[in-house]
């Protein structure tokens, strides 16, 4: 090449990577502007902890159609990992190398029953007698299960040992089927906040400790803008 193609070669390389910085820019800016955000999360997030996040993100980028499912820890993990959900929210552990977990909020378990429960009465219960009456769990699979499951572990007490009246697949049945009977229930103290404020059930004074909400992605994937500004908005940093 001549001094001047050499020049001209270098000022045409540089146009090219400004053109493609552009187009890159314009399309993330696309990004939030238009397209869609598939969210899969756990009943108890979806229903009382992500709605005003998704309303923020919604005021935010009116462009973006968001559809929310909500499902248990397994089934929002296996949605990420088959690439239905862009984004899953997820409480309790969860141990899946395909998935990036980052922690955003916590939340406390707590056990409830009915003011008609004997122990509503205020007496001090011991974890030895956890098996002295009927239980409501969630289905398997179910985030809240288990991190009941694990407390009881710590207590040293099996999941097995507590008599099970019914297994229900979501927060509202359990808390309609505790108030007009005589069993316990372990559940989301940010599910159960209403119900215990007005006096409609009663919170046990036996800690079962904190579970941790998870924002999930997949590692191997690209995730928009969309994604990553909803994921923003949640507290993933």
């Amino acid at each position: 090449l001549t001094d001047t193609g050499r020049i001209f070669l270098g000022e045409a390389r540089e146009t090219l990577a400004r053109a493609r910085s552009a187009e890159l820019v314009l399309s993330e800016l696309g990004g939030l502007m238009r397209g869609t955000l598939s969210v899969h999360a756990s009943q108890t997030i979806a229903s009382y902890w992500l709605p005003p996040r998704l309303m923020a993100f919604r005021a935010a980028h009116p462009g973006i159609a968001l559809t929310l499912t909500l499902g248990n820890t397994r089934t929002v993990a296996n949605a990420v990992i088959g690439g239905e959900a862009d984004l899953g929210f997820v409480e309790g552990e969860l141990d899946e190398p395909a998935l990036s977990a980052r922690p955003v909020d916590e939340d406390q378990l707590v056990i409830l029953v009915a003011p008609t429960h004997p122990w509503a009465a205020g007496a001090r219960i011991a974890p030895d007698m956890l098996a002295g009456t009927q239980w409501i769990m969630r289905e398997e699979g179910s985030g809240t299960r288990s991190v009941f499951e694990k407390a009881l572990e710590v207590m040293d007490l099996a999941a097995g040992s507590l008599p099970v009246a019914l297994v229900l697949p979501s927060n509202e049945s359990i808390l309609s089927a505790l108030s007009g009977g005589q069993c316990a229930a372990a559940i989301s103290r940010l599910a159960a906040r209403s119900h215990i404020d007005a006096g409609l059930l009663v919170a046990i004074d036996l800690p079962l400790g904190s579970r941790t909400f998870l924002s999930l992605h997949h590692k191997e994937r690209h995730r928009s803008r969309a994604a990553l500004e909803l994921a923003r908005l949640c507290g993933v940093r």
